[in-house]
């Protein structure tokens, strides 16, 4: 099993955006310390419930600060960023780094994002597909050409440089992860024989109804056997780790509903449209009920309880729930130390 933490920058109600991005750091160093696997970021835009706003650049710093833990985005936006521009970064990562960089890419959001980045709401209504084949091309070939027929992206043929395929004992080139919250996003990435990302928000149940699906899909498009039971998806959720279930899930009550209530809160739709919005303290309770929120036994009962119930063996835990620095640090340091070994 591979534990991992999910670092968002997160603002808290009170806190400046340049403490959240020390957390953030701080966190991934404790992460390494702990042994954990992976530091998973999120990426944001003009929001506080994530204050970095391009997770390929904390990744790069996380990785200049860390010898042995991957770094992944969770994810890169790619309906506003440019598929051979993030593809190039991948592979700069990818290689500078010894192969320890996984690409997490999602659709985002109909956020303002598209308008203030020129992309438009086709980007994100219409568009991921065409730029999810054009980054797989950019980090699998030798040379990319593009044409517009009917898309967004057209570009004489130019050379891949560098190319994250020729190096690294003949790797493949970065691990693409493809965030997943619907039925479609779930077969464009089954099609391409990529793992998911499943979100904090679903439980158990779902993901494993998501990852059958996957599954289907992948048959369906000629997939072999041995790559789809290979297939290494990522379950995202919350852990907080004390002595007492009622301890661990009081400190996130008290800490992230306000959390959720300004980050959540901020974002904006791009065309206006009406967006409903959680009952923070609900949501908390209703994340602490599901993730790995207790004590040592009860977090590590239910990550085995999950990897059983949906055959997911990756977990990008959200470690900064306290809004504490000390605290995160601790509770990462708990995971470590009185988690693991425990699901070892």
């Amino acid at each position: 099993m591979h534990v991992g933490s999910f670092v968002l920058g997160g603002q808290f109600p009170g806190q400046g955006q340049g403490e959240a991005l020390h957390r953030a750091v701080r966190s991934a160093e404790a992460a390494e310390e702990s042994g954990l696997d992976t530091v998973w970021l999120g990426e944001h835009h003009f929001v506080p419930y994530g204050t970095c706003p391009s997770a390929t650049t904390l990744a790069a710093l996380l990785l200049g600060r860390t010898r042995r833990v991957r770094v992944g985005t969770a994810v890169s936006v790619l309906p506003t960023t440019h598929p051979v521009s993030l593809g190039e970064q991948a592979a700069l990562l990818h290689l500078a780094a010894g192969g320890r960089f996984t690409l997490g890419v999602g659709r985002g959001g109909p956020w303002v994002d598209l308008e203030v980045f020129g992309a438009g709401l086709a980007a994100f209504e219409e568009g991921f597909p065409e730029a999810l084949d054009l980054l797989l091309r950019w980090l699998r070939e030798p040379r990319v050409g593009a044409s517009a027929e009917g898309g967004r992206y057209a570009f004489r043929e130019v050379a891949v440089v560098p190319r994250p395929a020729e190096s690294l004992d003949g790797l493949p080139g970065p691990e693409v992860v493809v965030a997943c919250t619907s039925p479609s996003s779930v077969r464009l990435a089954a099609e391409r024989g990529l793992p998911m990302l499943l979100g904090m928000h679903t439980g158990d149940a779902e993901k494993a109804e998501m990852v059958a699906l996957w599954r289907r899909h992948a048959r369906e498009a000629g997939r072999g056997g041995d790559e789809i039971a290979g297939a290494a998806h990522v379950s995202a959720g919350v852990a907080q780790v004390e002595d007492g279930a009622g301890r661990a899930a009081e400190t996130l009550v008290k800490a992230m509903p306000g959390w959720f209530e300004l980050g959540l809160g901020a974002h904006v739709t791009v065309d206006g449209r009406a967006r409903a919005m959680r009952d923070p303290v609900a949501y908390t309770e209703f994340l602490c009920s599901i993730h790995p929120v207790g004590p040592p036994r009860m977090c590590a009962d239910r990550l085995a309880a999950t990897a059983e119930a949906t055959g997911i063996d990756r977990f990008a835990l959200l470690v900064e729930g306290s809004g504490d620095l000390a605290g995160t640090e601790e509770n990462i340091h708990r995971l470590g130390r009185d988690v693991l070994p425990l699901l070892r």
